[in-house]
């Protein structure tokens, strides 16, 4: 066999069967102008059951406010927090009267993540819970930050700082953000850890972050065509149950690590969804009509008043009056036509047939309603 033979197979291949490299060149060409698919990574589309965030909430106090804190005969709260810190610090206020307005009662929010260790910092968000106008320039005073169960999981403290801010006179006020909210950067140090084992599972669930049947399928088929065996299996729309096959176990950040990385196409409903507040409305690219005739036209009347004065003649006993004038005008949508929406059309082409129509999102609204009440409209339609 001569050693420059793949040189010469498209020369063969065109003496014994010039049939062949026609076909393949329509194929290739096929393949070249067909749309690329919009792939994911599984990354993006699921995430590992059991790997998740914790939210985590406390009360405390702001103190160092320019007196815009609360003002504690409105706010209870405020002052017997106030009255409590002071006594476990030495100082009896009991019974004293306490016009301070330089605190304020605040409640503190943080997100724990997944696999945080004690020692490490975490970013908290502190609102203001009385009637304080500003929390610009204060300080929160040591607040634990409990779980859900109960148990105090980080402990925070620290100088806000705020986005907004308020400035206001006798006769003028102006406000710019929210004054009333704070964010304290690594605010609070992490004190007790959430236990779970990651590299002692013996199987684990990938969570889909959109249901759908031909997602989770398509996520299953690509782990187990990547590991070349059927570990992955898909139990409903929104779980993938993944056993660990013996070679990754102990090891599973590596196993993880090349599943996230699986591109795949996601499969969704067709849908589309409405804000009718906006008037935004988005559509999906499986979003089909069949054929459909569509009319729109609004009867408009309108009024306008253009009142005339009426002179009387010179030396005449008549009076100077007002005399009336109105205007009506009525358009009943005459010139507007129906126009037909082909059967299995795209969603550019439906798109470009409803604005030829000239309708404003308002109106295209209520078009796709009826379209789907007339049952031509394979979508489903969410309205927010």
């Amino acid at each position: 066999m001569p050693t420059n033979w793949p040189a010469m197979l498209p020369r063969l291949l065109k003496r014994s069967f010039p049939s062949l490299l026609l076909v393949a060149a329509v194929v290739g060409w096929a393949a070249t102008s067909a749309p690329a698919a919009a792939l994911s990574r599984i990354k993006d589309l699921a995430q590992v059951e059991g790997v998740r965030q914790n939210q985590l909430v406390g009360y405390g106090l702001v103190v160092g406010l320019n007196g815009t804190g609360d003002t504690l005969n409105n706010a209870p709260f405020t002052k017997q927090s106030l009255t409590a810190m002071l006594e476990r610090l030495g100082v009896n206020t009991r019974g004293a009267t306490l016009r301070t307005a330089n605190v304020a009662a605040v409640m503190v929010t943080a997100s724990l993540p997944a696999f945080a260790t004690q020692g490490t910092r975490l970013d908290v968000t502190v609102s203001a819970l009385g009637d304080s106008k500003s929390l610009q320039g204060g300080t929160l005073l040591v607040t634990p930050l409990l779980g859900a169960d109960g148990e105090v999981y980080a402990v925070s403290q620290g100088s806000l700082t705020i986005s907004g801010f308020q400035a206001e006179g006798d006769a003028a006020k102006i406000t710019r953000g929210v004054p009333t909210v704070g964010r304290i950067a690594n605010g609070a140090v992490i004190e007790r850890e959430v236990e779970f084992k990651l590299n002692a599972q013996r199987s684990l669930r990938l969570s889909l972050r959109n249901p759908d049947f031909t997602t989770a399928k398509r996520i299953a088929a690509s782990i187990n065509d990547f590991l070349g065996a059927d570990t992955a299996e898909p139990t409903d729309p929104a779980t993938i149950t993944l056993n660990i096959p013996p070679k990754y176990r102990g090891n599973m950040i590596q196993l993880l690590t090349e599943i996230e990385q699986l591109k795949i196409e996601p499969d969704q409903t067709a849908r589309i969804v409405v804000d009718e507040r906006s008037g935004i409305i988005v559509m999906g690219r499986d979003v089909r009509v069949s054929q459909v005739a569509v009319a729109q036209g609004n009867l408009t009347v309108t009024i306008s008043e253009r009142p005339e004065v009426s002179q009387p003649e010179p030396f005449s006993d008549g009076e100077t009056v007002v005399v009336p004038r109105t205007s009506l005008k009525v358009d009943t949508g005459d010139k507007n036509k129906l126009a037909i929406v082909r059967e299995g059309v795209t969603l550019r082409e439906l798109v470009d047939g409803l604005n030829a129509l000239g309708i404003g999102p308002r109106d295209l609204i209520s078009i796709l309603q009826a379209i789907k009440a007339a049952g031509a409209l394979q979508a489903d339609i969410e309205v927010m």
